[in-house]
């Protein structure tokens, strides 16, 4: 029997999790607006990295930036909103 698009799409999904470089990666889909998605595409491109890599830097680096303003307290609150998988 011939498989559904949906199921297409879903082996498709198991399978490009599979090969990522890192055990501890996780798939996100979204949609952005095409301004932001275009900046991403020059950033990248700029840097030499993939999207997915100057995606995880930014997102990082925001991270480390917002944590340095913080104190330890507020640090906990901040892990303890949401834990890492």
């Amino acid at each position: 029997m011939a498989l559904t698009n949906a199921q297409i799409q879903a082996a498709y999904r198991a399978r490009h999790c599979k090969n990522l470089d890192t055990a501890s990666a996780s798939r996100m889909d979204m949609v952005i607006d095409s301004d932001s998605l275009t900046a991403l595409r020059r950033m990248a491109a700029h840097q030499g990295l993939t999207q997915r890599a100057m995606l995880q830097k930014l997102i990082n680096e925001a991270q480390t930036a917002l944590l340095h303003t913080l104190d330890g307290g507020q640090q906990d609150a901040y892990y303890d909103r949401i834990q890492a998988k």
